[in-house]
């Protein structure tokens, strides 16, 4: 009994609720991922993407309305209470943010101002200053993740269809373009979220507009991918016809009338999260359109991904999470006023659902913090 009291109190779940302007905190029964309510901390209005550092002392929390700025916010691990530390100035309103396996760098990608940014984090684990670096990238950035050795970085461009890529100095912390600067998606695709395997030998993105997950080798000496599969998380019973990606600019050629001719006015697809277990056998995406979350077997070894099925979730489901002993899935929806938690069966890697918990408007993501 008195290891699962000490795996209650040590098993966060923080949720950005972008409507409310909220991160609200949770203590997670490690035995059965039953939620408590701990805390609701107001931060500001479309708060969004949020990262832990790897020493789990600091939680860093994007707001996306003027002025944009990314919050610090001091982790308390034995109340799971939040106190902000320090902001920093962003240079656009950024829809992803993550760090570096050090700690030592912050990256954020824009999706409307189509750049990446790079950023320092102190010793004392706070961020401070503006952006030691901005790099623009091809149309929409969507998200931006390093690889597990810290050595290579990779960021979705949803409009241009394409996975760029780079190799980061250590001693800088500065990004620069890796040989060749980019792999191409399938027209129309639109890749979004990026998550990298626990082997650091795969690559998995999902594309937002056509509902693809693409498995890329990463070769490890170069830090270059290469496509080996795409494999569709959205059945065809589903209904759902390709989504379309926003106009260009002007200069492009491509005006909003054209882009509204397109539109067959049948239900789109809208993929938006992706998550793998620790043990890397497992992997799960989301659909907003209808509200489900399809699971994938991860070949031993090849990686190579099988679609199983999917599963209910929350009315148009932005985030998703796994906490770290690869147990439980916690799903939030952006229309919900509700967080679902699953347990994942351990052997197939079916959902079962835990329970359901109340949450502030306008939840999207999700950080799952364990101390030992």
């Amino acid at each position: 009994m008195a290891q699962t009291s000490s795996s209650v109190s040590r098993t966060l779940v923080y949720v950005s609720t972008a409507v409310a302007g909220t991160i609200d905190a949770y203590r997670m029964d490690g035995a059965t991922g039953t939620l408590t309510p701990i805390s609701s901390v107001d931060v500001g209005p479309m708060v969004m993407p949020m990262a832990v550092s790897p020493d789990r002392r600091h939680l860093h929390a994007v707001i996306r309305v003027q002025p944009y700025r990314v919050l610090t916010l001091a982790i308390d691990p034995e109340s799971g209470r939040l106190r902000q530390e320090a902001v920093a100035a962003l240079p656009d309103s950024m829809a992803y943010v993550s760090l570096d396996p050090t700690g030592a760098l912050l990256f954020a990608a824009s999706y409307g101002g189509s750049k990446i940014a790079v950023m320092l984090i102190g010793k004392n684990g706070l961020v401070t200053a503006q952006a030691q670096q901005v790099i623009a990238t091809g149309r929409n950035a969507h998200s931006i993740v390093s690889d597990r050795t810290g050595k290579y970085v990779f960021a979705t461009n949803l409009g241009s269809d394409a996975v760029q890529q780079f190799t980061l100095d250590p001693e800088t912390g500065i990004l620069k373009p890796n040989d060749p600067i980019q792999v191409a998606t399938g027209t129309g695709f639109g890749p979004r979220h990026i998550v990298i395997s626990p082997d650091n030998k795969a690559v998995y993105v999902l594309t937002e507009l056509t509902g693809h997950v693409i498995h890329y080798a990463l070769d490890t000496d170069k830090g270059t991918l290469s496509e080996i599969e795409s494999v569709a998380s959205v059945p065809e019973h589903a209904g759902l016809s390709p989504g379309i990606a926003p106009p260009g600019p002007a200069v492009s050629g491509v005006s909003a009338s054209a882009v509204a001719s397109a539109d067959n006015g049948k239900p789109k697809i809208w993929a938006a999260d992706i998550g793998i277990t620790p043990n890397g056998k497992f992997l799960y995406t989301t659909e907003r359109t209808t509200s489900r979350i399809a699971l994938f077997h991860v070949g031993s070894g090849d990686g190579r991904l099988t679609y199983v099925g999917n599963y209910p979730t929350e009315q148009q489901p932005r985030g998703i999470r796994i906490d770290p002993s690869g147990r439980f899935l916690v799903a939030s929806g952006e229309k919900s006023d509700r967080l679902s938690v699953y347990a994942i069966d351990q052997a197939d890697g079916g959902l079962d659902v835990v329970g359901r918990y109340p949450v502030n408007a306008g939840a999207n993501w999700i950080e799952i913090v364990t101390f030992p």
